[in-house]
């Protein structure tokens, strides 16, 4: 069976010759060529992942179609590469390059806001190519959030890798002594691990490169279930790194660092990193520039990712770049070190075999290391390494034995290694053999991908569900624009108000579908509309969004009923909420067959947040819901008011640029802060509070219907409807 997106005209079976896998990689700067690595500190080892794995999974026979979803980008600062929707890889892959908020290039903290407009570009996407992917697998937390959400819709399975973690990230903040309120303000830390949170409660396998970020880094997490992840190191390009038996006199690039050194055929101490405090390149300098014998054997060459000028590089790289000149200065550091302003992607392995043939090593000194893609990367070019004694490495040269860990603050240690690695050219040998052939056992793509297949195909055919909806009745195939609303203090509050509503609706049936979201049930959504004279509306989105119903004759969806039935286990849940002090459960009328309901008594009953922690400890699979401070609804992870809004538009073909929805407290949130037009009426409950950021969202003066009104006109609903202008002009 088909889903709604593939058509909504009549049933049919599609033709699958093989898998179809989508990546989604939110930011940075992705292109099939001549990536542009270290220009930032989004610009790095995630992209040459992501790209890479896209590329061998296009070789593989069973795999039909691979598409890397990323951010587009039109700004003159940068290549107009960035701009193009769609960027060919081979004939089985390609990148989609969806809109993303304003058009300039920004860096990923301040994405959070348009992350909603991305998932709605992609479901889009699968729309226009009448087929869904079999497989969704997110990159990093900005990710996680897109791919929890369409795949919560489209009931694909959501893989999940983190890359690097937010509460790792907060806590070495913390210990560098950066103030709680400035980790929150420049990396939006906890919306981040929030959205990590949530992956890791939707994701069906959880792919990590080391055992080490299973059994340290993942464990901070509530969702912390290690049977769920499985360790597939990255692979490398054993095509383009691998050994050469050219002298290091015949490379190009060498003309890029003579004019630096003053004899340029001294053993090479090369790192390659972005210019970022944690790669921790001053502390390799500072180790050298203090061990005389290492200076006079052993040349240091930086390549800190590209720059033309400093005063227009972000402020991060700015202060790393400077005190990198300001060390060479202090402990006059000329003509032994050269630091190149420009290197491309097809210079990288011709850097790590003029290290290796000039008989030195290649270091990774970074604070930590998640994995290491330049360890392997130098491995494979015959490069032994010298690495931080941490996740990544640890395997690799466990795997390789082909070089040594350090400690990365240790700076005698780390001089000291390195020193007698190069005084030794038998024990250089050996791990350069060992390097080459550890890779090529270990660490190819090859192997990646087959062990990434075996494991994913044990999801996708679990989740075989994909289903064609087929809609039922004529008025929302008419309509070119929906207006869906909650009942309770949105709708219903202004008798005097919502006659002059409900006489717009009427005076624009033609072209409006108009929509009820509510928390209440079937019968009582339909018993109070009656009470105020509201007519049938043409959809009722009832009980949180857990249950759709059509027209005059209330005919439910049973499509999104079987879709939302995933992993929903109501029994378990109660149990769990048994003996919590401040809950009450609802009358037996409140609770639905996919929806629990509680009185919540937020003067004795815990924190929702640590109701949410608690369920996520026990692999409780739910959504937790609070309204007013006083209403406790737990859903499926597919349910919600915002997920029922978004299934309708895909379902019907409605834009969500043409969909507006209005509501006043917690349960519409996820509705509201969709990529829709949205009205929060001026009766609102704090909850809604932090909605304001949000450029579709307008917080109305007038309240109730009177406020839906004042939300109407502002985005000019029944006319040429205004969608705020969230581009750049």
């Amino acid at each position: 069976m088909v889903h709604p997106f593939v058509t909504a005209k009549k049933p049919q079976k599609t033709k699958r010759d093989g898998l179809y896998i989508v990546l989604i990689s939110v930011h940075g700067l992705i292109r099939k060529d001549n990536l542009e690595l270290g220009r930032d500190s989004d610009t790095g080892g995630q992209t040459t992942y992501v790209l890479e794995l896209t590329r061998s999974l296009a070789r593989q026979p069973e795999v039909e179609r691979v598409d890397l979803f990323t951010r587009l980008v039109a700004d003159k600062r940068i290549d107009d590469d960035y701009a193009q929707p769609v960027e060919a890889i081979n004939d089985k892959a390609s990148i989609i390059r969806c809109q993303c908020g304003p058009n300039r290039y920004l860096r990923k903290e301040m994405l959070w806001p348009y992350l909603d407009e991305f998932a709605n570009e992609m479901l889009k996407h699968f729309r226009s190519i009448g087929r869904l992917p079999d497989v969704i697998h997110a990159h990093y937390a900005d990710a996680g959030h897109v791919g929890r959400k369409v795949s919560q819709l489209l009931g694909a399975p959501l893989l999940f890798t983190g890359h690097s973690l937010g509460r790792v990230k907060r806590e070495r903040l913390y210990e560098q002594g950066v103030a709680k309120d400035k980790i929150e303000t420049k990396y939006n830390i906890h919306e981040r691990i929030e959205a990590e949170e949530m992956a890791l409660s939707n994701a069906a396998m959880v792919v990590t490169s080391t055992n080490q970020e299973i059994e340290e880094q993942y464990k901070l997490y509530e969702n912390y279930h290690p049977q769920q992840k499985v360790v597939i190191p990255p692979g490398t390009d054993i095509s383009r790194f691998s050994p050469s038996r050219a002298p290091m006199r015949s490379y190009d690039y060498l003309k890029h660092i003579k004019r630096f050194l003053t004899d340029p055929f001294k053993p090479i101490v090369l790192a390659i990193s972005r210019a970022d405090e944690r790669k921790n390149i001053t502390g390799l300098i500072e180790a050298y520039a203090n061990h005389n014998a290492l200076r006079k054997l052993a040349n240091l060459v930086i390549v800190a990712g590209n720059r033309d000028d400093l005063a227009e590089m972000e402020s991060g790289q700015r202060d790393v770049l400077r005190k990198i000149l300001y060390l060479i200065d202090k402990y006059d550091l000329y003509g032994s070190i050269a630091y190149p302003k420009h290197h491309s992607v097809e210079d990288v392995p011709n850097l790590y075999r003029m290290c290796a043939k000039s008989g030195g090593v290649f270091v990774n000194p970074a604070l930590t290391e998640p994995f290491g893609l330049t360890l392997i990367e130098a491995a494979a070019c015959g490069a032994p390494i010298v690495a931080t004694n941490d996740g990544g490495p640890r395997d690799i040269t466990a795997h390789c034995e082909n070089g040594v860990l350090i400690d990365p603050l240790n700076s005698k240690e780390i001089a000291d290694v390195i020193y007698s690695m190069i005084n030794d050219p038998a024990r250089l040998r050996l791990y350069s053999q060992n390097g080459v052939k550890g890779v090529k056992n270990h660490y190819t793509w090859e192997s990646h991908t087959k062990t990434y297949l075996k494991e994913i195909r044990r999801h996708t055919l679990k989740n075989q569900n994909q289903f064609l909806f087929v809609p039922s009745g004529k008025r929302l195939l008419e309509a070119n624009r929906l207006f869906i609303t909650d009942i309770d203090n949105t709708l219903l509050g202004d008798a005097k108000a919502l006659k002059e509503l409900v006489k717009q609706l009427r005076k624009h049936s033609g072209q409006v579908g108009i929509g009820i979201a509510t928390g209440r049930h079937l019968e009582s959504a339909i018993e109070v509309l009656k009470e105020w004279d509201v007519p049938r509306p043409d959809v009722l989105i009832t009980s949180v969004g857990s249950e759709i119903h059509y027209g005059d004759d209330l005919k439910q969806d049973m499509d999104w009923r079987r879709h939302i039935d995933y992993k929903w286990e109501p029994e378990r849940l109660r149990n769990s909420m048994e003996n919590v002090p401040g809950l009450e459960l609802q009358p037996e009328t409140n609770q639905r067959e996919f929806k629990v309901s509680y009185l919540y008594d937020a003067e004795t009953a815990p924190p929702i947040r640590e109701i949410k922690k608690q369920l996520r400890e026990k692999r409780i699979r739910c959504k937790a819901i609070v309204s007013h401070q006083a209403y406790l609804d737990f859903l499926p992870l597919r349910a919600s008011k915002g997920l029922a809004v978004w299934y309708l538009a895909n379902k019907w073909g409605v834009p969500m640029e043409r969909i507006l929805t209005a509501g006043d407290s917690g349960n519409d949130e996820e509705m509201l802060e969709g990529h829709g037009l949205s009205v929060v009426v001026g009766n609102y409950s704090k909850e809604l509070e932090s909605l304001r950021k949000n450029p579709t969202v307008y917080f109305a003066e007038g309240e109730y219907a009177a406020g839906i009104l004042e939300g109407m006109e502002y985005f000019q609903f029944f006319g040429d409807i205004k969608f705020p202008e969230v581009r750049d002009k």
